[in-house]
């Protein structure tokens, strides 16, 4: 029978974290794992899944293990613990043997309320050996879908977690992710031998981010239209697909004006490590990444997260998108997506390491992230339907508030696929998109002229669609497994199985129209406002004083060396900005505010708020 804990999880929430009440499932996980339980815990990015490990650490007697992949994110996760007086540390390979020895030493002695260890150093038995001498009261694993083969973030160290239950079975644990279909979870749960643990599964919805997906034109224009007229000054994330993209778009954009900065693997880890200090500890600062970036950041007032190219599977778009608003506050989630994307992404899963079976799945994922992009649904509800969970439809997402226009693409299909059948069977020949619109459009370019394509009987019975028709018919053709990509590395298209039953007439092809692209077209998310959107419901005089408290947190957080939430977030100082708190006690009642950062901050906040500062 476990003992009563001395003081409860809802006092430490008030009085460490500064918040009043828990969040949806989080009062009863931390129950039943305070309780000595086993959980798995799935929860949007944003919805307070730290704490859901991090109170039952601080409730129970001894020290919390957090297994984390992040060790560049490492050392600004504990100090933001620091900050709220929660003893913490780390053991990674950025410390050096003293340091490590220091930590240990804490931990030992029952210095430390929580230990940050990345998952490679449990597999070292020195490791499990110090593990041994510790009195442990939780091991939370975090990030638990990287155990997931067929995910888009695997880790093979993860693999090797369930010794945690094995070798300490008495030692309750709480596998934690934001991003998990029901296979997942059940791959989740057999992997670290945790069937028999509890699972919660909040919902994925994060309703205050606005899912844009538009056709790929000019996509840089596309991108600095999107910045300039909806977050202007905004913290962003863009997201590209190869390390020279990155390093473009970013280039670009600073030539714009726009105070953008490059992460990919292939820099020198201390610009890397620079790079994304910057982002963390500055506000407004846009940074353009590889899928290397992101996963752990913490930063709560990233107002857009903008891809470049297409994602993998609707499991990484999930996660990358879910990088934005994570304060609750609203978030734009953009997307230029066209025919290239497509190809591109089919070829890679040609080439791809692995067997029939791995490169089906990723056809599988892939399949899934077309019809996320091509739905005439609301965008959000079919995402939700892809993690098992069912919803209305949202109001907030393109399709919703423009809905897309659908045609019946039956006889141009049949006019494309019959150049393509006339092509292979006259000729013995297979072309990309650019010469089959040609030939449909009766363009007698030196190409159709060299192979004779004007005496084919489809020249030119295809000029009722522009270029940029038929490049929609082709890229939704392909989307929908009526066409295919060769494996010969020339990207030319093919006929699949499923083209035969639409050139006989026995299947029609619905189609969505391409809206057209405007600058700045898209409409801003309520509530923003330039440089943050939590100023957004704020008087002018209100907002003068929230503009001097963002100014003096930038001082302050600089000065300490830590990014700006870690002093205080946006919605803690638009809160102190409105209800202007005069006491201590008044500000220990804002939200965000708890007994550490009041001793620390208080007398300067309430000198700003009365004039004094």
């Amino acid at each position: 029978m476990p003992q009563a804990p001395l003081v409860s999880p809802l006092d430490l929430l008030r009085t460490t974290f500064g918040y009043d009440s828990f969040r949806g499932d989080q009062g009863e996980v931390i129950d039943h794992v305070v309780a000595g339980g086993d959980a798995v815990v799935l929860m949007p990015t944003g919805g307070g899944k730290s704490l859901c490990y991090q109170l039952p650490a601080l409730v129970r007697p001894g020290v919390g293990v957090v297994i984390s992949p992040l060790i560049a994110l490492m050392h600004d996760q504990v100090t933001a613990l620091e900050n709220l007086g929660v003893r913490a540390g780390f053991l990674n390979s950025s410390q050096g043997l003293d340091e490590q020895r220091v930590t240990e030493q804490l931990a030992i002695a029952g210095e430390l309320d929580l230990l940050y260890l990345a998952p490679e150093r449990l597999d070292l038995p020195r490791t499990q050996e110090f593990l041994d001498r510790l009195t442990l009261s939780v091991f939370a694993i975090d990030e638990a879908h990287c155990v997931s083969q067929w995910g888009h973030d695997f880790r093979p160290e993860y693999l090797k977690l369930s010794v945690l239950g094995e070798r300490w079975p008495q030692v309750p644990r709480v596998a934690l992710t934001a991003t998990a279909t029901p296979a997942t979870r059940r791959e989740i749960a057999d992997r670290l031998g945790l069937q028999g643990a509890r699972t919660f599964v909040a919902s994925f919805d994060r309703p205050n981010i606005r899912y844009r997906i538009e056709p790929k034109q000019q996509p840089l224009k596309q991108l600095v239209s999107l910045i300039r007229a909806e977050h202007d000054g905004d913290a962003g994330i863009v997201y590209c697909l190869t390390r020279k993209s990155v390093e473009n778009t970013a280039e670009a954009l600073v030539k714009e004006g726009i105070d953008a900065l490059p992460y990919h693997a292939g820099l020198p880890a201390p610009v890397r490590s620079a790079n994304q200090s910057r982002f963390l500890r500055e506000d407004g600062v846009v940074m353009v990444a590889t899928i290397a970036f992101g996963m752990g950041i913490d930063k709560p007032d990233v107002r857009f997260v903008a891809h470049l190219d297409l994602p993998r599977s609707i499991e990484g778009y999930y996660q990358e998108t879910g990088r934005a608003g994570r304060d609750g506050l609203p978030a734009t989630a953009w997307m230029a997506y066209g025919l290239a994307d497509v190809v591109q992404q089919r070829q890679l899963i040609e080439g791809s390491e692995g067997n029939a079976a791995h490169k089906r799945q990723l056809g599988q994922h892939l399949d899934a992230m077309l019809g996320l992009c091509e739905t005439l649904r609301c965008r959000r509800q079919l995402m939700l339907d892809y993690f098992g969970e069912a919803s209305d439809p949202c109001g907030n997402c393109d399709t919703c508030l423009d809905p897309p226009v659908p045609w019946d693409g039956t006889v141009a299909a049949q006019k494309l696929l019959s150049t393509m059948v006339r092509l292979k069977r006259e000729r013995n020949q297979q072309f990309g998109a650019g010469q089959l619109i040609d030939i449909l459009h009766g363009r007698r370019t030196a190409r159709v002229e060299q192979w004779h394509h004007d005496e084919l009987s489809t020249f030119g019975i295809g000029a009722e669609l522009t270029d940029l028709q038929w490049r929609a018919v082709v890229r939704q053709l392909l989307a929908a497994g009526l066409l295919a990509v060769s494996s010969d590395g020339h990207h030319t298209l093919q006929v699949t199985e499923a083209s035969w039953p639409v050139l006989r007439g026995e299947r029609t092809v619905p189609l969505r129209e391409d809206a057209v692209v405007r600058a700045g077209s898209g409409r801003k998310p309520t509530a923003s406002g330039k440089g943050s959107a939590a100023a957004g419901e704020l008087s002018a005089e209100d907002r003068e004083l929230f503009e001097r408290l963002r100014a003096w947190r930038a001082e302050t957080a600089k000065a300490a060396s830590v990014p700006a939430y870690v002093v205080f977030p946006d919605t803690t100082l638009a809160a102190i900005a409105q209800h202007r708190p005069a006491t201590p006690d008044e500000l220990f009642a804002i939200s965000g505010v708890g007994a550490k950062k009041l001793e620390t901050y208080g007398d300067a906040v309430l000198a700003l708020v009365d004039g004094r500062g």
